[in-house]
């Protein structure tokens, strides 16, 4: 496997479901594995490119090569049933409506929005729900701009696949900023926006200037931090570096550091290999030189980061090239979840580990984080009271602010992996329940 790519000659170019046979190959899969794949990529949406397939992988232990686990398709994705259903609608050549309709009616089964999203999240401005945009905590608005519904490549286990698979029905996404600027103008109570997708980086630099710049206005100084979620340096560093308008990126991003703001980029990196090539550091540098700051959150996902020495290396690598440890989140409550969560008795036992074992700068991480309902809920670890086993949990963040920094109990589970799988301990209900 190279590590030293500094440059890639072709460019940017997406690769879909037509290149999954060529990558079953590489793999060693056979033929009726592969079918598989493309059962589950009917379903859930496959995206990636040359540099996650000839930068980051290992080849030599795929199938099982953490980053083969985290960017493609597996079986385990989708119910046997499921799968085999429409395996054999391929096998047997139907037609594709067929195959399209039937993936659709699976797909309804994942509950494609968790936790609100579509419903308690979404603003109402005159009697009017707002596309493209989600207020659950007072002071942040997260901006959904629709040219960056897309990213480099998938995660496998992304919360947020539904935003990819084009069902308008499921789409989240916002024309332009006029409706986001016309909130904040109404909203002085917020004061960061999260440009969120999708990746908004897939955006060329002259696009996301126009989503970006109206953030920069003196009618709206109460905007104080401006927050970028991104897979691009784990996935396409050559972004900041050498496509055509990389320096025009860094430009822009220069402007909203000297405007004043904090600007965070929310780096989605998920395993310490993402970090080990000399283009994504090379994209590092360049992007710490914008005045950006750059904090790093991903789930804990079974067979990709599972282990507390996969925290160890990912906290790490994150502090030895500047970045802030920022989130260990819990796999939300949609899409293959049954695949790829670890139960929180398990997450939380790696944390603690992992975090005993790294210094101090990398002690800024929070985690497990369930972004839930409610909202934010870390596990701060287990404990025993009065002989009893619980869970110990807090939140950091909450729709009801009354909440934040509240610690209470759930009765310890093994099997336990979401928030709604747990029992309050010493109490009738958990605080954020009204009856």
């Amino acid at each position: 496997m190279s590590l030293g790519t500094t440059e890639h000659p072709r460019g940017f170019r997406a690769l879909g479901t037509r290149a999954l046979p060529g990558i079953a190959a590489r793999a060693g899969l056979d033929d009726a594995a592969a079918l598989d794949l493309a059962a589950v990529a009917e379903v859930l949406p496959f995206r990636t490119n040359r540099y996650v397939l000839d930068e980051l992988i290992d080849w030599s232990r795929a199938p099982d090569d953490p980053i083969f686990r985290l960017t493609m398709p597996h079986p385990d994705m989708l119910p046997a049933d499921d799968r085999a259903e429409i395996a054999g609608l391929l096998a047997e050549g139907a037609p594709a409506m067929e195959v399209r309709h039937t993936a659709a009616r699976v797909r309804k089964t994942l509950n494609p929005h968790p936790e609100g999203q579509r419903t308690l999240n979404r603003p109402i401005a005159d009697g009017e729900p707002l596309d493209g945009l989600q207020h659950k905590y007072r002071g942040t608005v997260l901006y959904f701009p629709s040219n960056g519904q897309t990213c480099h490549a998938y995660c496998a286990y992304c919360f947020r696949w539904a935003q990819f698979v084009g069902d308008p029905d499921l789409h989240m996404a916002a024309a332009g900023p006029e409706v986001l600027i016309r909130y904040l103008r109404r909203h002085p109570e917020v004061s960061e926006v999260l440009v969120t997708g999708g990746d908004p980086l897939i955006m060329s630099a002259p696009v996301l200037a126009r989503h970006l710049e109206p953030l920069l206005t003196p009618e709206l100084e109460h905007i104080t931090s401006i927050r970028i979620g991104t897979k691009a340096l784990a996935f396409w560093p050559y972004r900041f570096v050498t496509d055509p308008d990389a320096d025009e990126l860094l430009t822009l991003l220069s402007r909203i550091t000297a405007s004043g703001r904090h600007l965070a980029i929310m780096a989605h990196v998920s395993h310490a290999r993402e970090l080990e090539t000399d283009i994504v550091r090379t994209a590092i540098e360049r992007l710490q030189r914008t005045g950006a700051t750059i904090r790093c959150q991903s789930p804990v996902v079974r067979t990709v980061n599972d282990s507390a020495r996969d925290w160890i290396d990912l906290w790490a690598n994150e502090v030895r090239l500047g970045m802030i440890p920022y989130y260990m989140f819990v796999e939300r409550d949609t899409g293959p979840r049954d695949h790829f969560a670890v139960p929180l008795a398990a997450s939380a036992a790696l944390f603690t580990e992992a975090y005993r074992a790294v210094p101090g700068l990398a002690r800024t991480v929070r985690g497990p984080v369930m972004s839930a309902t409610p909202g934010k809920v870390v596990v701060d670890g287990v404990t025993t009271v009065a002989d009893h086993r619980v869970f110990v949990l807090r939140f950091l963040q909450a729709r009801d602010e009354n909440l934040v920094g509240t610690p209470f109990f759930a009765e310890y589970s093994t099997t336990a992996r979401w928030l709604d799988d747990l029992e309050p301990a010493f109490a009738d209900r958990f605080p954020h329940e009204t009856s």
